[in-house]
C-alpha cells in the first residue's frame, strides 16, 4: 500500500486517510484525518472534540463471506461524518457507508448506529450474480464512476460488488413492461 506524507505533522498514512484541504491563500495542502480534524475543530471552536481512531471490523453478508471495514471520520464544521468503507488495494471499494452526527456526539454511539446500519445492508441480496438477475424487483446501491465508459455512463454497486451500466440494463430487461421508481439518497440516508 503506498502511503502518502501529511504536509502537516509528516506522517505517512494510506491514501483513503488523507484529505486535500483548501487553505486560506487558494492552494491545497494533503492533511491525514486526524490533522484535518484538528483544524476544522481549531476554525469551529470546537475545543472538546475528540479526534478517535477505530480500527477495522469484519462483518458477514447475506451468503456469510466476511467484509473488512475500515472507518475515517471527518468534523465537518457543524457536522461529523463517520465512513465505513472495504478497500480494493489502496482505495475505497465495494461496501460504503456514512452516519451524519453531531460534532459533540459520543463516537462509539455512533459507531453503534453505523454497524447496525452496516448489518441490515449486508442481511439482504438484491442480485443474483449468477443467474445475472434482480431478486425480489429492488436494487439498492451506490452510483460510482466508470473508467470504462469515461463518464459517460455511470458504474454502480450493488452487494458490495460492481456491475456496468450495460450489465444492469440488461437485468432490468426481464422486467421489461413493469413500472419502476429511481430514488436517489445522500450517502448518509437509509433506503
Amino acid at each position: 500500500m503506498a502511503h502518502e506524507r501529511c504536509e502537516q505533522c509528516g506522517t505517512l498514512t494510506p491514501p483513503w486517510d488523507t484529505i486535500h484541504c483548501g487553505s486560506g491563500d487558494g492552494r491545497y495542502e494533503l492533511l491525514c484525518s486526524r490533522c484535518f480534524n484538528a483544524r476544522i475543530a481549531e476554525s469551529a471552536g470546537f475545543t472538546d472534540f475528540e479526534n478517535v481512531r477505530l480500527d477495522p471490523i469484519l462483518m458477514a453478508d447475506y451468503s456469510g463471506e466476511s467484509h473488512q471495514f475500515h472507518f475515517q471520520i471527518r468534523l465537518l464544521g457543524d457536522g461529523l461524518a463517520l465512513d465505513a468503507f472495504e478497500l480494493r488495494g489502496d482505495l475505497p471499494a465495494g461496501y460504503r457507508f456514512q452516519l451524519i452526527g453531531e460534532p459533540d456526539d459520543d463516537v462509539l454511539l455512533l459507531l453503534g448506529r453505523l454497524v447496525e446500519k452496516m448489518r441490515r445492508a449486508l442481511s439482504v441480496q438484491h442480485i443474483d450474480f449468477r443467474e445475472r438477475r434482480i431478486i425480489d424487483s429492488t436494487v439498492r446501491g451506490r452510483i460510482e464512476w466508470d473508467e470504462a465508459q469515461d463518464g459517460h455512463l455511470p458504474l454502480v454497486v450493488v452487494d458490495g460488488k460492481e456491475v456496468s451500466w450495460n450489465d444492469l440494463g440488461r437485468m432490468l430487461m426481464s422486467m421489461e413492461g413493469w413500472q419502476f421508481r429511481l430514488d436517489i439518497a445522500d450517502p448518509s440516508e437509509e433506503l
